[in-house]
């Protein structure tokens, strides 16, 4: 009999989701507090983008425990699971689509719009790992495609700081990207780059503002 093929986006959350959802509260409660702020922006019925700068393995599960009411489906690097059939079977069952970077990836497309289909929350991070220096500076080609097939809200979130033991990490929840007037234009090579800078932008004012403490 031919093994049943996992998928990362299912109609309901899978049991790792949810033990990790809840090991991220009790853990982003106590040694690594987190601070969301504008958390309110979250709240929205899905499918909506979550666009983050990418400082910490642990990234993910924040958001996953952040956004408690719905689905949160993640791209993550296919190298993340290197050889290892355990852990990308595991990757896949706490709904990550596993996409190869500097790739055209098509099977990884069609799972982030079925994600959209199916009402998910889709989360990005668009430099494609971590980084510590210039935030977002880098992005990877296929973010603004994916963001602007969705059609769906574009969210940016900041994280100020690197997870620590024992430091409070703020995280800055933006308002919605707009885009309606690149997608009039067609999806492109030329709109998907001015969509980039869009959010390389959005970037620059959200990290300008946490450091002057305007959010």
């Amino acid at each position: 009999m031919a093994e049943k093929k996992l998928e990362a986006v299912t109609e309901k959350r899978g049991i790792l989701y949810e033990i990790a959802r809840v090991l991220a509260n009790i853990l982003f409660h106590t040694l690594m507090p987190v601070r969301f702020h504008h958390k309110e922006r979250l709240l929205q019925d899905p499918p909506y983008v979550v666009i983050g700068n990418h400082r910490h393995a642990l990234d993910p599960v924040v958001m996953a425990m952040g956004i408690p009411r719905h689905q949160i489906v993640f791209l993550a690097k296919k190298e993340l699971a290197g050889n290892s059939k355990f852990l990308r079977n595991m990757l896949i069952r706490l709904h990550c689509i596993l996409v190869g970077r500097h790739e055209s990836d098509m099977e990884a497309m069609r799972a982030c719009m079925k994600a959209v289909k199916m009402k998910k929350i889709l989360l990005i991070f668009p430099e494609g790992t971590r980084h510590h220096e210039g935030q977002m500076e880098h992005i990877e080609s296929g973010t603004s495609l994916i963001a602007m097939r969705s059609k769906a809200p574009v969210i940016p979130i900041y994280f100020e700081r690197k997870l620590s033991l024992f430091k409070v990490t703020n995280l800055y929840v933006g308002e919605p990207i707009p885009y309606d007037d690149l997608l009039a234009e067609g999806i492109n090579t030329d709109t998907c780059e001015r969509m980039n800078e869009r959010l390389r932008e959005t970037f620059r004012t959200m990290i300008k503002d946490a450091e002057q403490g305007k959010n």
